[in-house]
C-alpha cells in the first residue's frame, strides 16, 4: 500500500488524524485509549436520543 492510497480520517474523540484501514484495529479513533473514552461516553449514557415526552391521559 502507497503512502497516496492510505487513507486518513479525524480521530472522532481527539481529532489527530487515524488511519482507516485493516491495519488499525481501532478505526475510526486514533488509538485504544480513545476508544475507550469514546465507549466510555456511551456506558454512561452521554450520548443520547432525545425522545418527546408521552402524552399523559
Amino acid at each position: 500500500m502507497t503512502s497516496a492510497s492510505i487513507k486518513r480520517v479525524a480521530c472522532p474523540q481527539c481529532g489527530k488524524d487515524a488511519i482507516f484501514s485493516p491495519e488499525n484495529p481501532y478505526r475510526p479513533f486514533c488509538s485504544h485509549r480513545c476508544q475507550q473514552i469514546d465507549l466510555g461516553a456511551w456506558a454512561n449514557e452521554d450520548f443520547r436520543i432525545p425522545v418527546a415526552p408521552e402524552p399523559e391521559e
